[in-house]
């Protein structure tokens, strides 16, 4: 069963949150309850994109609920794509969990995400480690895209070129504008810092053809976490649409053992 609000149900820093719930046929929300996924997609991308759109059905034939969102200034979302940030996104996130845990039907949470998405599951996790109410269970991160960072101090984002020392007022990257404010924050953005803070089971997915974000970015997340795995995939891209079927069995079966059954 999909749920898709045209209008908004949250809203973040810039505006309306778009979302989308996927619950397990049958699913009865007076009378039954479930774990959820909250999936986040990546830069440039939206909730309707994969991976996250197998892995929302495939959860839901394990009888898991999740929900996709698109960050502000993507998809159906609010806000400028100027004025776009890694911290803003982490905002989104959690009032998409605070939502989450209003509903009723929910007993826990897990998060997924793809690429930047990857880097904003990650330190959210981190910064709710502490927060019994709301912690994940869980956390399965698809290629995430610490490179950002880096790419930030070198002054470059895809094609696009910058003086990484005084950036301009934005930067165009694949006919969007990406602002001074993205650009700055990520020069100092304290990506494993905080990730490393979340002490749950992680699950790592990453292309070894990934030519957007190296895959060595991954192994650095292995290596800071302490309870993580990796899985390093031959001939898998940035987008994961080569070997779908293992990325979506691999999340399923670590959020199932980790988180489906209750945390």
């Amino acid at each position: 069963m999909q749920r898709v609000f045209h209008h908004y149900e949250l809203y973040g820093e810039q505006g309306g949150i778009s979302t989308t719930i996927t619950l397990p046929d049958g699913f009865d929300t007076a009378r039954d309850r479930c774990h959820m996924a909250i999936l986040m997609h990546g830069f440039l991308s939206n909730k309707r994109a994969n991976p996250l759109y197998s892995i929302s059905k495939a959860l839901a034939r394990e009888g898991i609920a999740s929900i996709r969102f698109d960050f502000n200034a993507h998809g159906r979302s609010g806000g400028k794509f100027v004025n776009m940030t890694v911290s803003n996104e982490i905002s989104d996130a959690l009032a998409v969990v605070d939502y989450v845990l209003s509903l009723p039907y929910v007993s826990s949470i897990s998060f997924v995400g793809h690429s930047q998405g990857g880097v904003v599951a990650g330190m959210l996790a981190g910064r709710l480690e502490r927060d019994a109410a709301r912690r994940p269970c869980c956390l399965v991160l698809l290629a995430p895209a610490a490179v950002l960072k880096d790419d930030a101090l070198a002054g470059k984002c895809m094609l696009s070129r910058y003086d990484a020392d005084n950036p301009p007022e934005y930067v165009k990257v694949m006919m969007h504008k990406l602002g001074r404010p993205f650009i700055l924050e990520a020069q100092k953005l304290p990506i494993y810092e905080t990730s490393m803070l979340y002490s749950g089971p992680v699950c790592l997915i990453h292309g070894k053809k990934d030519k957007i974000v190296p895959y060595s970015y991954s192994e650095r997340y292995n290596e800071v976490f302490p309870d993580s795995t990796l899985e390093l995939l031959e001939g898998e891209g940035h987008f994961m649409n080569g070997r779908l079927k293992d990325i979506v069995r691999l999340t399923v079966d670590f959020i199932n053992k980790n988180g489906g059954l209750g945390c």
